[in-house]
């Protein structure tokens, strides 16, 4: 620590002008109003009371230091530091007048999570992404039991399909308020306590009754889930260098995207067999799940950086009783309404002041509806064009794990590699690449599966079709969580959170008129209709990639990056 106290009871750790360090806060704030030390001490629970009877606290702009709050007058300051000076007091300097001691991570620190070892972050990300592919195979295992469903609880199709739509649901409005949160108070509780509850509800839905119930536990199945899609990417932005991030990023939406597929796989056999049906698909999800909830307790480590230094701040002020001691992401925490309005506002903020997010999230969120409606709709077209029992259609979901294997490797052989080269000359825009080819790759690819929905033409074709929507599928959710993790940094889980917002949205309504869109329009129309949409959404990646820098050069958030490493 750079102080002249050799004992201090916290090594390796940096008391640093507050300009200089590395953890950003959000842009809206006002740091006129920084919290006093004894605000910074209180709970959740003490700042939700205090709110409730109507009390405010002191700003630390209003108040005294509280070291020295006992000095006569004549010692104090008539007005606050200005947001710019320097807040260190370094006793050889001599300044007479500290009203913060701000600590950061000395460069190399094993604490900060930015320097885990290689080992570690991939034990992290390893986690997490199976996370990401448990929760997207509970989306899409879960449709292949609706016959045995609606003959068990005596409902409807559409009523099944309802509580395929609701898990989408939970996905989408959660993240508003976990995904900010955990930048504010951890990842790691979050994802423990995720797991739990997903672990709990397919278990629920594995014992329901009735369709309500059912639909009810499908819900907070998938606001439990959400945490697998949209912290993620966050956690890769936390402990992985920009430069870093490729591979990490793959291997998560390879798990995003292909699990969908996979899931289906295995659900629609165990659907044939009739001493099974769809109970035993869930029975087969909480096994998995009760096993993995054990390696998520054992492997994940808190990987935000800002919270780590919180809790160091808090014991140095306990140990030494020098309250002057504080983390700069401390400074948003000055009353729960400050509070809450700026973490669970924030995926709202960005996601309509952001044209980045803003246009990235319309066209994912799309594309994501379109993959519903293929989860949907795989089963009836092969059924009735090409005659496929149940356990035959799980099969053809085997295109989507192929489609994302084509994605990674595009990723992996090109897309990486031209990033390294041009990245220079780029910069963030140097992910687009590839997003470039998929916006092609999108349209082409509904238009072959809709040209291709005859009884008289192979199934392959369709199966084709599948399998290069996959592949742009792939591209467009990889190049979403790697730019916007590259351009929002530490706020990369709420950018995500936005567009997770519109994505699952998508996912919610689609499922809803598919069957009867298909049945009006028929399987060739229905599709030409999406194919065309895409058409209409195909220039926002060239757009991006032409003048995302002078986009990005106009917004509080993007222009405050890089995050470290970059």
């Amino acid at each position: 620590m750079a102080t002249s106290d050799d004992k201090t009871p916290f090594e390796h750790l940096a008391v640093l002008d507050v300009n200089s360090a590395q953890e950003y806060i959000d842009p809206r704030l006002n740091l006129q109003s920084r919290p006093s030390a004894q605000a910074l001490e209180e709970g959740i629970a003490q700042h939700s009371a205090r709110t409730l009877r109507g009390e405010h606290p002191a700003s630390q702009g209003r108040c005294e230091d509280e070291n020295e709050g006992k000095q006569e007058k004549s010692d104090e300051r008539s007005t606050p530091p200005s947001a710019d000076i320097l807040y260190v007091r370094v006793v050889s300097i001599g300044l007479d007048r500290v009203w913060f001691l701000m600590i950061d991570w000395e460069k190399g620190d094993a604490r900060n999570p930015a320097n885990f070892s290689r080992g570690r972050k991939w034990a992290i990300t390893i986690a997490a992404s199976v996370f990401t592919c448990l929760s997207a195979a509970g989306a899409s295992t879960y449709a292949m039991g609706y016959t045995s469903m609606t003959h068990d609880l005596n409902c409807t199709v559409f009523q099944a399909t309802v509580g395929f739509s609701t898990y989408a649901l939970g996905f989408a409005i959660t993240p508003l308020v976990t995904a900010p949160f955990s930048e504010e108070f951890g990842r790691q509780p979050l994802y423990v306590a995720s797991i739990l509850i997903f672990l709990l509800m397919q278990l629920g839905i594995a014992l329901a009754k009735n369709i309500q119930s059912v639909i009810i536990f499908r819900f907070i199945c998938g606001a439990a889930g959400s945490t697998g899609s949209t912290m993620v990417g966050g956690t890769i932005a936390d402990i992985w260098a920009p430069h870093e991030r490729g591979v990490p990023m793959a291997v998560f939406s390879i798990a995003a995207i292909s699990a969908t597929g996979v899931g289906p796989v295995f659900s629609g056999w165990i659907e044939m067999n009739a001493n099974l049906g769809w109970r035993w698909i869930q029975w087969v999800s909480v096994i998995i799940d009760g096993a993995f909830f054990i390696v998520m307790v054992i492997t994940m480590k808190e990987t935000r950086s800002s919270v780590l230094l919180t809790r160091l701040a808090r014991r140095l002020r306990e140990e030494s009783g020098d309250l002057r001691y504080r983390a700069r992401i401390e400074d948003e925490r000055g009353s729960l309404r400050s509070l809450i309005l700026l973490s669970c506002t924030r995926p709202i903020y960005l996601l309509f002041t952001e044209p980045v997010v803003a246009s990235f999230s319309l066209w994912v969120g799309f594309a994501w509806g379109v993959l519903y409606v293929l989860v949907e709709s795989i089963s009836p077209a092969f059924q009735e064009l090409h005659n496929f029992n149940i356990g035959e259609v799980g099969t053809v979901f085997v295109t989507m794990l192929i489609g994302s294997i084509f994605g990674y490797m595009s990723n992996q052989f090109y897309q990486e590699r031209i990033y390294k080269k041009r990245v220079g000359v780029k910069g963030k825009e140097a992910r687009l690449y590839s997003a470039c080819f998929a916006g092609i790759l999108f349209p082409a690819s509904m238009f072959l599966y809709a040209w291709t929905s005859y009884a008289n033409v192979h199934w392959i074709g369709m199966a084709i079709g599948i399998t290069l929507f996959m592949w742009s599928m792939y591209i467009i959710y990889l190049t979403v969580f790697t730019y916007l993790a590259d351009c929002y940094g530490p706020f990369a889980s709420s950018a995500l959170a936005g567009q997770s917002l519109c994505r699952n949205i998508a996912g919610t309504a689609f499922p809803l008129f598919t069957r009867q869109m298909y049945n009006s329009l028929t399987f060739k129309w229905a599709s030409t209709i999406f194919a065309f949409i895409a058409v209409l959404m195909m220039p926002i990646p060239f757009v991006l990639f032409r003048w995302g820098p002078q986009i990005r050069a106009r917004s509080k958030f993007a222009k405050a990056m890089p995050a470290f490493g970059s």
